[in-house]
């Protein structure tokens, strides 16, 4: 089933997330209803704030970026592309030299941003059947794993910006927590 997208603006993307167990209810379904959510809205990545959900728990595809790539990309070429779940996630720590790349946010539509990010990160998570693990991870994938992870958080990519543009998208970031914004996906405003 495709769920609704949280539009900017609800509080339940400002909190941070509550850990789940093995016995979380209909575990298996929430999450074939997030692979199939992000797939239809072109995401990369799902967090379930997103979708209303205030628990630790994202999604993400990074093999349809690297599928997308243009030939002499370097952007990409320091990790392959994967589709994994993340339950619980943990940042054990990020290095790498920080760099700069354009991101989107299903919550956030019609607004990109260049955000400085790290190039590489390790996490420790749960995958979906509740079997941890500690990776490192590099390049594109790092960094859309360290957006999903700030939505468990609490945080988004503009948060990341300076005052003076956060400022100027101001009234954008109005018009979606009020629901002035089309989109090709569903969408919901709450408080």
């Amino acid at each position: 089933m495709i769920l609704p997208i949280v539009a900017y603006g609800a509080a339940i993307l400002r909190k941070v997330s509550e850990p789940i167990t093995a016995e979380y209810p209909n575990l298996s379904k929430l999450l074939e209803d997030m692979w199939e959510t992000m797939y239809e809205s072109n995401g990369v990545g799902l967090a379930a704030p997103q979708i209303n959900k205030n628990i630790r728990l994202f999604v993400m595809d990074s093999e349809q970026i690297f599928a997308n790539r243009e030939e002499g990309d370097e952007t990409y070429v320091d990790a392959p592309g994967f589709k994994k779940v993340f339950i619980n996630a943990q940042i054990v720590s990020t290095g790498g030299e920080d760099w700069v790349y354009n991101e989107g946010c299903l919550s956030i539509p019609k607004i990109r941003e260049d955000v400085l990010r790290p190039a590489e990160v390790t996490l420790s998570y749960m995958d979906e059947n509740f079997v941890s693990h500690t990776e490192t991870f590099k390049g594109i994938s790092a960094r859309v794993i360290l957006h999903e992870y700030d939505h468990i958080e609490g945080k988004l990519f503009i948060d990341y910006l300076k005052p003076l543009r956060r400022k100027i998208l101001q009234g954008k970031l109005n018009d979606i927590s009020k629901g002035k914004v089309r989109v090709d996906y569903k969408m919901t405003q709450i408080k």
